[in-house]
């Protein structure tokens, strides 16, 4: 079996390794809650959120991909298995059923908030070993941030 080596020191890929493995889940978790609010979102705003929702989903797994990828490249196995990701994200369980468009809107800021708040915790971790990684984490939480304002200006009208 072929094993992909780092040129990171032990201490440093240890460090870096739980900060992607992390993102991933949580950036996978965000997709799929994104994802079952926006098929059950109802109300007044229901396409303007419904489109919103998607907005985060497609960012969710694209960055989860360069998540995923940063690990595999550093010769760390990416596990975005369900039970791993339910196991480890940091976000809560999404609503079971329909949403009123400002419930869906209030799920995706508290979602969001939780992503950022522990990836940015992430990043300074990543920020004192590796620059390149702390990039990764620099790109992906300035776009949930930006996601995270737009839902939190939706439900303050």
């Amino acid at each position: 079996m072929y094993a992909v080596k780092s040129t990171l020191p032990d201490d440093t890929l240890k460090v870096v390794g739980e900060a992607l493995q992390g993102a991933l889940a949580d950036l996978i978790d965000l997709s799929l809650v994104a994802k079952q609010t926006h098929w059950n979102v109802i109300g007044p705003r229901f396409r303007s959120v419904h489109l919103q929702l998607d907005d985060v989903v497609n960012s969710a797994r694209a960055h989860s991909d360069t998540v995923a990828e940063r690990a595999a490249a550093l010769g760390l196995s990416p596990d975005g298995r369900a039970a791993t990701v339910a196991h480890t994200t940091s976000i809560k369980t999404a609503p079971e059923s329909w949403q009123k468009d400002d419930q869906a809107v209030q799920t995706l800021v508290d979602a969001l908030g939780a992503v950022v708040e522990r990836n940015r915790e992430r990043m300074d971790a990543v920020g004192k070993v590796d620059s390149v990684t702390e990039d990764i984490f620099i790109q992906f939480v300035k776009d949930l941030e930006k996601h995270h304002w737009m839902f939190q200006a939706e439900n303050n009208g």
